[in-house]
């Protein structure tokens, strides 16, 4: 299956990921074993914006190969830090999203760098950069939650 078709199944993937964890409270769970600070709200902005990257990734696939692998490395990191390690962490506490991550989120995000290793697209420059990459878009919502508390960036 070429990128770009992986790219919009990742896509595909991640609402479904959206649905497990906005179904299963992921708010409640982020606020009592990460201590994320968080609101629906802020779940509602941070998904949106991952649904649209998810739309612009895959339609830069054919020409922009960092574009997909970026959003393929969001959802390995994703799947790993914010939901295999705080369930093995907690002994066994479900993270909401622990499914669809396992299920979906390795086995594309695998797939999507080795079909551009295929494709002849994927370098190790590229590799690196799009692990960065995707540890920045995971990062900064979370920094944005942490700052917004902080007496600066008070809006009252």
């Amino acid at each position: 299956m070429p990128l770009t078709e992986l790219a919009w199944l990742a896509l595909a993937a991640y609402a479904a990921h959206i649905l497990e964890e906005f179904s299963l409270d992921w708010r409640n769970w982020a606020r009592a074993v990460v201590g994320l600070p968080v609101e629906w709200s802020d779940f509602y902005v941070t998904n949106a914006v991952v649904v649209i990257l998810g739309f612009a990734r895959a339609e830069l696939a054919p020409t922009f190969v960092l574009g997909p692998l970026a959003y393929a490395a969001l959802m390995l990191i994703n799947a790993t830090f914010f939901h295999v390690w705080p369930f093995l962490r907690t002994r066994g506490r479900y993270s909401p999203g622990l499914t669809t991550a396992v299920l979906f989120f390795y086995p594309l995000g695998v797939a999507m760098f080795a079909r551009a290793h295929a494709e002849g697209r994927l370098t190790l420059g590229t590799a690196l950069s799009a692990f960065i990459a995707g540890a920045l878009l995971m990062a900064f919502p979370v920094l944005l939650l942490k700052l917004k508390s902080q007496p600066y960036f008070r809006q009252t």
